[in-house]
């Protein structure tokens, strides 16, 4: 099934364990069998939590994932089995992350991410005229500096760069044993790339490979990040580090519609497509509105924001295993 082209990385097993022994909530992955092979997967992360709900996520703490069968008749009779699961269990809705098609009693949300993907060229300089002149440029000065990178098995310089990027955008971040978990799950299909300045770490990226698409997913990076270009870098290393291991395209990955990141990607010459999340509404009333640009969370943004990175390191444990 990592044949087809909808599969991605986020359907793959290693997410059940993510879910339960990372953060202590339940999996559910459906799945089905012809001739012994697998002909459908369906993870689903059961999500119980006293300030964000009851709900079920395909799948939850990624942004993608959901059904994956051989046929489309499987593939609406899996759905269909996963809203009878979504009543049984209570929840008050179930969630399905960048899935395309229509299926029977699920409410459409296309307006809020988009993501950015395309080929990388297999010569350097090819790769680069791909990229649009002004960024180009950025990228070219950033290569003619003195960086350095260095391709990371150990979490350490990650988590400093990404927790203190995440208390900056005012979000709790994820603990570190959770990278640790990825790495030692995914393998080689994992890994963590870091942009060093005088031998000091400061932009880092966790990026996965999966069916010849590299994604750059969680990212971290310092102050003086920007000014140095390590960011630009940080991207462009990836690209090639992809190419030497056989992949053939670059997944920037989702990004809210009008943020600073949306216009980032944009201006390395990818084009946005936006991203649709269908809902099955059970208990709920309304769609669910859980990201940062809800009006409800700003205080709470703003707060997050201020506090001292050891104290928001302390208690982002706390909140982050229940934003799925």
């Amino acid at each position: 099934m990592k044949s087809r082209p909808e599969a991605s990385v986020f359907q793959l097993y290693g997410w059940k364990e993510v879910a339960e022994k990372g953060f202590g909530h339940r999996a559910h992955y459906l799945s089905r069998r012809k001739s012994g092979a697998l002909s459908a997967v369906f993870p689903l992360i059961e999500v119980k939590s006293p300030l964000f709900g009851h709900s079920l996520v395909s799948t939850g703490f990624t942004v993608g994932g959901g059904p994956l069968a051989d046929d489309e008749a499987e593939l609406h009779e899996m759905v269909e089995e996963a809203k009878a699961l979504s009543q049984k269990l209570g929840v008050s809705y179930l969630e399905l992350r960048d899935v395309c098609g229509d299926f029977e009693g699920f409410v459409k949300r296309d307006d809020l991410y988009a993501d950015f993907k395309g080929p990388i060229a297999q010569k350097e300089e090819d790769n680069l005229l791909q990229i649009p002149r002004k960024q180009r440029a950025v990228i070219r000065k950033a290569l003619n500096s003195e960086l350095t990178v260095t391709i990371d098995r150990d979490a350490k310089d990650f988590f400093a760069l990404y927790s203190r990027t995440m208390r900056d955008h005012g979000t709790p971040a994820l603990p570190r044993h959770h990278f640790e978990r990825l790495l030692k799950l995914f393998g080689e299909a994992c890994e963590i790339l870091t942009v060093r300045h005088d031998g000091r770490p400061i932009s880092s990226v966790l990026s996965f490979y999966f069916s010849g698409v590299v994604l750059p997913y969680y990212t971290g990076s310092s102050h003086e990040a920007r000014s140095l270009g390590s960011n630009d870098m940080m991207y462009w290393s990836v690209m090639r580090r992809a190419i030497e291991l056989g992949m053939r395209e670059f997944d920037f990955g989702r990004s809210k519609v009008g943020t600073g990141p949306y216009a980032f990607k944009h201006n390395w010459g990818f084009k946005a497509r936006p991203i649709t999340h269908q809902f099955h509404l059970v208990k709920a009333q309304g769609l669910p509105n859980l990201n940062p640009t809800n009006p409800r969370y700003r205080l709470m943004i703003e707060a997050w924001r201020r506090l001292p990175l050891p104290v928001a390191n302390f208690i982002s444990p706390f909140l982050s295993k229940d934003l799925a």
